[in-house]
């Protein structure tokens, strides 16, 4: 731990096991299993989307072999914003932890909708802004309370929702025709030409939302009990886990039925189930109910994830120090908790008030959270080969298998996805450039405190 980290009040406490890990992993992402992913289906076909989530699913799990090695040897709550700091000094640092601030904390609010429609739908008398304040301080009592609890529920639902979308596979198998999900699979043509792929390119953001936010498990690599052996582990894992559970969701779902009924809607499991076995059956009750396992496992994951990094930032000057206090009794980082929180619940309020490009405020900022996602990506995978030229001799428990390739990979299909959420997300991509320029400037003025701060701390440590 640095030795900014150290001091009564800074310190978490190392206490998650593997199977904790992998359960952060992957229900981090679970939500992404079930909704979100078939509006690739709207502009590429079932096989044009297939093509675009495999070679995203490429670039994740090359990504995350790559990734593993930094979280591993640089073992920090800062996650992606320690790395780029260590590779190239405080703008870098600055630059990776905005990133993954926007990612982390913009995410949440729409899972939090999507909770409260969930509801609303068993229960139509609530108002699904509300069920999101109540999923919200639900979550982050639930987070203050203790890392471990915190951890051992998100294990639990995330087994669930796993166990849900076996189920669903099960349910629907015996409808299941080949010939349904090939039929106008390329952009609705039988067969692939040419016109096919500007739709494969304009799906990639929703193939992105198959895997978006695993790599929050590096946020909780100061509380792993043993990380350099845990944190691999629980990441291949998770990521195999996912691609398995992708592949099987738009296969059973896509050779359900006409699957043109599935592509622009937010339920594409209990309505391709409902082909199957019609609308009074039990299983579909079952579906709706145990789909709010994998929102809430997505939700309650993601709460940790922004935490640590609000946590980690403020802890190093770059975020007032206010919110790098931990919880005396809990341990936890209390403060950032319910920051990021105030500002998840601000814009559920705000959702039909501001509209940007027509779209509400929660469409536009899950798209400002992918384009953080894969700024951090871009520097991440920079930071690693900047890392092994200039830090040679730092020590790596786990190496990134086929190197110089694999993070290469990553790097180039991260740069794939920039350019196309740019190409289609142009005024949202500016609002985001904007923040980054706004929060550069309170960088800036901050930089004289964060250099106070480093002499104090280096005067305070052994040997002065």
């Amino acid at each position: 731990m640095n030795a900014s980290s150290s001091g009564q009040g800074h310190v978490l406490k190392p206490v998650l096991s593997t199977l904790q890990l992998w359960g952060i992993a992957v229900g981090l992402v679970i939500s992404g299993e079930y909704f979100g992913w078939s509006y690739g289906w709207a502009s590429a076909g079932t096989l044009g989307f297939t093509i675009t989530a495999l070679f995203i699913a490429a670039m994740y799990a090359t990504f995350i072999f790559s990734f593993t090695e930094l979280t591993t040897s640089i073992p920090h709550a800062g996650g992606p914003f320690a790395y780029s700091k260590r590779a190239f000094g405080p703008v870098g640092g600055y630059l990776a932890g905005a990133a993954t601030l926007i990612e982390f904390v913009f995410a949440p609010p729409a899972i939090a909708l999507a909770i409260g429609a969930y509801l609303n739908v068993q229960f139509p008398s609530l108002d699904p802004k509300q069920a999101a304040l109540y999923a919200y301080l639900v979550f982050m009592a639930l987070n203050i309370v203790g890392v471990q609890i915190a951890a051992t529920f998100e294990l639990c639902v995330t087994l669930l929702a796993i166990f849900e979308l076996l189920v669903f596979m099960g349910v629907v198998s015996p409808g299941f025709s080949l010939s349904n999900f090939t039929k106008g699979g390329w952009a609705g043509s039988d067969a692939f030409s040419l016109a096919a792929i500007p739709g494969m390119f304009a799906a990639i953001p929703f193939a992105i939302w198959f895997f978006l936010a695993i790599e929050g498990v590096a946020m909780a690599a100061e509380e792993a009990k043993d990380p350099k052996r845990s944190i691999p582990i629980a990441y291949i894992t998770g990521i195999l886990t996912l691609v398995v559970l992708a592949i099987g969701v738009m296969l059973f779902a896509g050779g359900a039925g006409d699957w043109t009924k599935l592509a622009n809607i937010n339920d594409p499991l209990p309505q391709a189930m409902r082909l199957i076995v019609g609308d009074n059956s039990n299983w579909l009750h079952m579906l709706v109910w145990l789909g709010l396992f994998g929102l809430v496992a997505s939700f309650h994951g993601i709460i940790l994830g922004y935490s640590r990094q609000i946590f980690a930032l403020a802890r190093e000057n770059y975020l007032p120090a206010y919110f790098a206090r931990v919880h005396p009794r809990f341990k936890t980082p209390h403060r950032a908790i319910i920051a990021g929180g105030v500002v998840g619940i601000a814009a559920i309020y705000s959702d039909e008030l501001i509209t940007i490009g027509g779209q509400t405020l929660t469409a536009n900022i899950v798209t400002m959270s992918v384009f953080g996602a894969i700024l951090m990506y871009i520097l991440s995978m920079l930071s690693l080969f900047r890392l092994r030229r200039a830090e040679a001799g730092l020590a790596r428990p786990f190496r990134a298998p086929m190197y110089p390739y694999f993070p290469a990979f990553a790097l180039f299909g991260a740069l794939v996805c920039m350019a196309t959420m740019i190409y289609y997300n142009p005024l949202i991509f500016g609002i985001f450039v904007a923040l980054l320029v706004l929060g550069y400037a309170w960088f800036m003025a901050t930089a004289r405190q964060r250099a106070g701060s480093a002499a104090t701390t280096a005067e305070a440590a052994p040997g002065h």
